[in-house]
Order: C-alpha cells, then structure tokens, then sequence
C-alpha cells in the first residue's frame, strides 16, 4: 500500500496537513492542490489512487473536479468533503459520480475506513461471468439485460444509495448481491430483509439491536440489522412497506452514520453500504402520504430499473436450461431437455411472476415430465392474463367499441381510474396526482362512472 497516492483537494492549509498526516500513518503517500485548477493539473500528473477534495474552492466547486475525473479518469474513486449535514451537497456528489462523502469536522476513523474502501476498488474481483455458480446470476443477452449489468459493474464502484425497482419476481435481490460482491465490500457480509415481513413493534429492535433489559422479553443484548452489516451492505427489500415512525429512524441512521440500540444511551457508529428495492411506485407512494419524501430523496440516489421477463422474452433459450439445471441439481435429479413446442409455448406465454414463475414452472415440470424431455403438456400454465400496456394500440377489441363508443371508452376509463386507485390506497389526491388531473375533474369522473364509493 505505500505506493498508492491519495491527492487532498482543500484550500485550507490546516485540513490538508491533518489529511496529510492521517494518510501517512495509513502508510499511503499524498499530495496536495488547493484550488480547482491546481487540482486538474496534479489529477493528469499524478494519476493518484484516491482524491479527496472539498465541496468549496476558491475556483470553483469539488463537483467540477468529480465530473472532471469521472469523465477523463473514470478508474480514480473520488470523495467529496461536505459541511456537516450539507445532505443536498453530499446527494449531488454521488450523482456527479462520487464514490462517496465525508462531512465536516472530519472523523478520523470515518476517514480511515473511506480511503481503505476506495483503495480496496482495485482489488475488487472481476465482474460475475454468466456462466457463475450460484444464485448470482443475470443471465441473458437482451439489450436491457446488457444496460443492467454495465449500469451493476459501475455502481459496484460507488458507494452511493441505489433503489432497485422492477416488478415482483424479477431478481431484484440478484442484482443488489451482484453489485455487492463487485465492488469493495465484497469480503464484508451482504444482509437482506424483507420490510415487509418485520412485525412493526420489532422493528426497531431488528435494525438497531437491543440492550438487555431493554423491555420485556429482551433476555440479551441483540445486534441490530445494520450492525451485523457492518462493513458492507444492508439490504432493504420491499421498503415502501416501511411503517412512517420506523421510516424517520431509518433516515436519521442513514443521516448520522449511527445507530442507537432499544435502551441504549449513546450512538454507535456504523459503515454499511445502503441498497434499496420495491416492486411499488416509490413516487405515488410519497403522492399518497404512505412514504417519507426525504427518505426518498436519500435512498434515491441511483434509480436501477431492472427490466420484467416479457421484456426480454429472447432470453429464455439461455435462461430456461440454466434454472432448469440448477433446479435439478438441487433436488438430485436427472436434468431433462425442453423441447421445441415446450420453448415455443414458454415464448408466447406473458410471465405476470417473471423469473419466479419461470422457475416454479419449470420445477413443476421436472415432476410431471415422464420422459427425457419436457414437453408443453407438462408446462401447465396459470390462466393467461390480458397484458395491459397504455402504449401499445394492439391490445384495443377495436370491434367491441362499434356500436357502441360511450360505453366502450367508459369501460377503459373505469379500468384506468380503478388501477390508480388501487396503486394510491385509495387516496383520491394521491390519484389525481398520479394521473395529471385535478381533484375535481377526479371526482367527477368518479361519479359518472359510479367509482366514488
């Protein structure tokens, strides 16, 4: 490590000499520039293996230099020094494409545990081959599927909040593990929960811990979720399930970079990688009321779509013998082939589960198949659904409206308004938000169509 070079950026001589001695202690050599364009000059000489800069300099901004490294130098980690809770600051960093943040005045072991995570991103393993073993795979050529794991290879880099959000069954915790153990955390531990299963009275106690004798039933002292992540990720699947009181605490941890445990009196420091998902509509979720804005604004960092399976549906020749292998190695079963009828049928079917239902269908197969092969008989699909998709004029019964237009255009209206509805909870300004209309014109429309009860 005594080769590695970290540049400070900060045109204050005071910080740049405590930087200065807390990186030579670490064994690391460093170099200073106390303006913008003293700190591009050295970026090109150098090519250091770090930079740590400061938002404010007498020439311009640290964002600059970011966007400045990333576009010219997209391999040296930078990190940005804010104002204490100078959160917008610190948010606009890490979409410039920071690595990640530390505020004012500067904590030393903070600091020490930032530089040797950055550092760590050259050593970072290579990205997951298709081929993988396991259960982190993102198998498939699609173009979307391409996109998605550049877009995973480069935030595995960063230390930024990403949300992931695709719809139920697509492998949304696949891709959160997958940017996990690419980047320099990938020794550390990968936690993942599901929010939504967490009783609310425990909530607290499952992330933050418990102290013995905290309340009733805590025979031990318990550590939380956030500290068993210690180091790397936490993993906050189906977050908008998140009850409102647990989402204040849940901002003020990701905030300070600290978590009090149920009956503890002091803070303690915790250094966790924060990966978010939801198959919900996050913003109609904040429109309704139900979701925390500012957590949004601060988990939202990074958006990830990850595409449904109907998307991609040319990927299913690589993607169905690959489930299919791993589902039989796993019940010791004589892998079978899928015949030309069985794929055909799997390529015209709409997948409303995506990769989970391929693979319980797949599973289900394997039972039924009574040859060496899996055939379309042994498939047994659910009922096929009717696709919705608002921009495709193809699903329109163009015939059914002949006659009879009023009450055809009601029909798909009421279908329309019923579906927002039901994605706001029921929450009528929520609904008119969501769907660019005023609350009057929402409520008449309700009316006509004999919704508003």
């Amino acid at each position: 490590m005594s080769s590695q070079t970290v540049l400070i950026v900060d045109d204050e001589p005071d910080i740049r000499e405590l930087l200065g001695i807390t990186l030579s202690r670490m064994g690391l050599t460093s170099s200073s520039a106390a303006t913008l364009g003293e700190a591009r000059d050295k970026v090109a000489q150098l090519q250091p293996d770090l930079c740590l800069t400061d938002m404010r300099l007498p020439d311009g901004n640290g964002i600059s230099l970011v966007e400045y490294i990333q576009r010219d130098f997209p391999d040296i980690p930078v990190a940005m020094i804010t104002a204490h809770g100078s959160v917008e600051t610190a948010i606009a960093a890490l979409k410039a494409g920071a690595f990640d943040f530390i505020s004012k005045p500067i904590e030393l072991e903070r600091l020490r545990n930032l530089v040797s995570s950055a550092l760590r991103l050259n050593d970072a393993p290579a990205p997951l081959a298709e081929d993988d073993d396991g259960n982190n795979r993102l198998l498939g050529n699609a173009p979307q599927i391409v996109a998605l794991r550049s877009k995973i290879n480069k935030l595995a880099r960063s230390q930024a909040p990403v949300h992931i959000h695709g719809e139920s069954g697509v492998g949304k915790e696949v891709v959160a593990r997958l940017i996990h153990s690419n980047g320099p955390r990938a020794e550390k531990p990968f936690i993942a929960v599901n929010c939504g299963a967490i009783p609310h009275e425990l909530m607290e106690s499952e992330f933050f811990g418990h102290l013995k004798g905290s309340f009733t039933g805590a025979n031990r002292d318990k550590l939380g979720l956030f500290q068993a992540a210690e180091g790397g990720t936490l993993f906050l699947d189906e977050i908008a399930d998140l009850p409102l009181p647990m989402q204040v605490k849940l901002l003020r941890a990701i905030q300070e970079k600290a978590v009090r445990p149920v009956g503890g009196s002091e803070e303690q420091a915790v250094d966790v990688r924060l990966l978010s998902a939801t198959h919900k509509n996050l913003a109609a979720e904040v429109a309704a009321g139900y979701f925390r804005n500012d957590l949004f604004y601060r988990i939202n960092v990074i958006d990830l779509q990850v595409p449904s399976l109907r998307e991609r549906l040319e990927d299913l020749p690589v993607l169905a013998p690959a489930l299919l292998a791993r589902i039989c190695a796993s019940t010791d079963t004589p892998l079978p082939t899928i015949a030309p009828d069985a794929m055909a049928a799997l390529q015209q079917y709409w997948f409303p589960g995506n990769v989970r239902e391929l693979e319980n269908i797949l599973e289900r197969a394997v039972a039924l198949a009574e040859g060496a092969a899996i055939d379309e008989d042994d498939l047994q699909f659910a009922p096929q659904p009717v696709p919705t998709h608002p921009a495709r004029s193809d699903g329109l019964d163009v015939e059914a409206a002949f006659g009879n237009l009023e009450s055809y255009l009601e029909d798909i209206e009421r279908q329309i308004l019923s579906a927002a509805l039901e994605q706001c909870r029921w929450n009528k300004t929520a609904t008119a938000k969501l769907l660019g209309v005023s609350f009057r014109s929402l409520r008449y429309r309700l009316q006509k169509l004999q919704l508003d009860d």
